[in-house]
């Protein structure tokens, strides 16, 4: 037992007591529990969730129908209405908003940020984070980054208006547009605090991994959730400060006259006094970690999903080892791919090539996770729960979405498909779409933990049918118009011939987005409604083997009342043979279930009183 988990054990008497004995705002709003941290993350999640998705719709409108009228929305918008028309600034500053509340607010820390926090105490068996008061400390730095970001949606100059990535020059100069100015410094400051508050989660991820697992709870008896969780955070902390010196260098190049990102720039016939510098540094720095942030997103949604697909398909997971294997290739390999963003930049082609390779190269260890996820469903006895559908309309994301990415992992096909709608669709389905289902499957499965309550099933039915056959129908055409030759982040099109015979296809693609941004009201009224109303939950109510369902229905700050369980065998003893029930927790002994042993396990009794006694 390391020093650090020795310290947790014989302190939590008196952590437990004090914590009862906490003021209010010190126990739910400045808390150091993992789990109020947790839900300080989710429902920061979900906030970011509806106001990036509602940014979305209102430039979609746009796309749809760019000759209506739109005086009806200015009681929204004010100035940003023009003679009943969106203002084409205000258009790029929707579209830069939307990247990056989804990206960065929603997707990393709503997804990271609540379940990493909540689950890796609980699953490895431990009291709490290694530190509670950086815990605290990276939630708070997140709050802060993401008030700020607000309110550049509320100054007269309006919000950062770069597009999602800010590419320099135009994100390098104040005076360039309206969203060069305030509005894309507050970006860069919000930003700077939001990946302090990454790398404060980062640290404490692994170092809770590493050193405070309980007893027996070896690496490879952790379940997939908490390898995906471990090695996202591992790439957090090596890729994002790589952002945050990209956006210091910018914030030079801004304010202090400096040549970073800069050279040669003209503005309305006048030329600048920048020189020496190159926009394509930006480039290279951002998709440094921009690559790695796709994983970042998406691997713990993945992980996510082992646990859930495993658990309502009452079967092992299907090649345990292999999964943490691809996850480790799909980590490594996602820092040396990040040139395929750029292979219109002006690269050697002979470098492209290899960045090409590359990319294809990823798409195996991708495949092993699906293949993985189709063949531990396979004659499984699936319970369809709200969680388990979302889980498998991850798993069909994430391979529809890939096959998509050979094609654009292909240098000659990405030049022609470059910043069209085919880009768009590709990433929002294998990203976007896929992390957010693993994020709601995330919620359906652990609510009752989290709240000591059942969400109501019939309620998450509808609300996944409505939200799955809406991603298809919002994102598969943009496949057509993107081959069209249909360009990304245009205000309208209505200047292009070739573009009038898809009027309609835009108008269902957005009437599509409509709907399926509608039907996220039916998740939130069963989220809210649940907490307080729900079903009351029994201890383990998908009869799982996973430590935190050891805890009690509502756990306390500690998570065990008791001492911590001790782990005895991996984590998808599911549908043994010789087994009494279809599922055996990690905490049971072997001696304690020799009709189902193997061989190989029936030696590991001997070992067991050691394991115990924490030898």
């Amino acid at each position: 037992m390391s020093v650090a988990e020795s310290h947790l054990h014989d302190h939590h008497d008196d952590h437990e007591h004090d914590h009862h004995d906490l003021p209010w705002i010190k126990k739910y709003v400045f808390s150091e529990d993992h789990k109020v941290i947790a839900k300080q993350y989710l429902i920061s999640g979900i906030i970011w969730a509806i106001i990036g998705g509602g940014l979305s719709l209102l430039f979609r409108l746009q796309l749809a129908y760019p000759d209506a009228n739109f005086d009806w929305l200015k009681p929204l918008l004010g100035g940003w209405i023009q003679n009943g028309k969106l203002d084409p600034e205000f258009y790029l500053a929707l579209v830069t908003m939307h990247g990056t509340i989804m990206v960065f607010f929603v997707l990393t820390a709503g997804l990271s940020g609540t379940f990493s926090n909540f689950l890796i105490p609980l699953q490895i068996g431990a009291r709490d984070m290694a530190s509670g008061f950086l815990n605290m400390l990276s939630y708070w730095f997140f709050f802060v980054s993401g008030v700020i970001m607000l309110l550049s949606l509320f100054i007269e100059t309006g919000p950062a208006g770069g597009g999602w990535t800010v590419y320099p020059p135009l994100s390098a100069l104040p005076q360039a547009i309206s969203g060069s100015g305030l509005g894309m410094t507050m970006w860069l400051i919000s930003m700077a605090l939001f990946i302090v508050s990454t790398l404060l989660g980062g640290l404490n991820y692994i170092t809770t991994v590493i050193n405070l697992r309980t007893n027996g709870m070896s690496f490879l008896r952790m379940p997939l959730t908490i390898w995906a969780f471990f090695i996202t955070a591992i790439i957090g902390l090596l890729s994002f400060p790589v952002l945050f010196s990209a956006a210091l260098l910018l914030i030079f190049d801004r304010t202090f006259g400096t040549s970073f990102f800069l050279s040669d720039i003209y503005i309305a016939g006048q030329a600048l006094s920048f020189e020496g510098g190159s926009p394509v540094l930006f480039q290279h720095l951002f998709w440094f970690l921009g690559h790695p942030e796709v994983y970042i997103v998406l691997l713990p949604a993945l992980g996510i999903t082992s646990e859930i697909v495993a658990t309502n398909s009452r079967k092992p997971i299907f090649g345990y080892k292999a999964m943490i294997g691809s996850m480790l290739a799909i980590a490594f390999l996602s820092f040396i791919v990040w040139a395929h963003h750029m292979f219109i930049s002006g690269m050697n082609p002979f470098l492209g090539s290899i960045f090409m390779f590359l990319t294809l190269i990823i798409a195996v260890p991708s495949a092993v996770k699906a293949f993985n996820y189709i063949t531990t469903l396979w004659r499984g006895n699936i319970i369809f729960t709200p969680a388990m559908l979302f889980s498998i309309g991850l798993v069909s994301f994430f391979i529809s979405g890939g096959l998509t990415g050979i094609v654009l992992g292909n240098s000659a096909a990405d030049i022609q498909l470059h910043d069209t709608y085919f880009v768009v669709a590709h990433f929002h389905i294998v990203m976007g779409s896929a992390s957010f289902f693993g994020m709601l499957a995330g919620v359906y499965h652990w609510f009752p933990k989290m709240f000591g309550r059942m969400m109501d099933e019939k309620l998450g039915y509808v609300h996944f049918w409505i939200t799955f056959i809406g991603v298809y129908m919002v994102f598969f055409p943009m496949h057509y118009i993107g081959i069209a030759g249909f360009p990304r982040r245009y205000y309208s099109f209505t200047g292009f011939d070739f573009t009038q015979s898809f009027t309609d296809l835009t108008q269902i693609i957005t009437i599509a987005a409509i709907v399926t941004f509608a039907a996220q009201f039916i998740f939130l009224f069963n989220f809210f409604f649940s907490i307080f109303k729900g079903r009351r939950a029994t201890e383990n109510p998908w009869r799982s083997n996973t430590l935190e369902w050891t805890t009690p229905v509502e756990p306390g700050h500690g998570n065990w009342p008791g001492a911590i369980p001790t782990v005895y065998r991996w984590a998808y003893d599911y549908s043994k043979p010789g087994a009494e029930d279809d599922f055996i927790p990690q905490n049971v002994p072997f001696s304690e279930t020799k009709g189902s042993n193997f061989p190989h396990e029936n030696e590991q009794m001997v070992a067991e009183a050691g394991i115990t006694h924490g030898k």
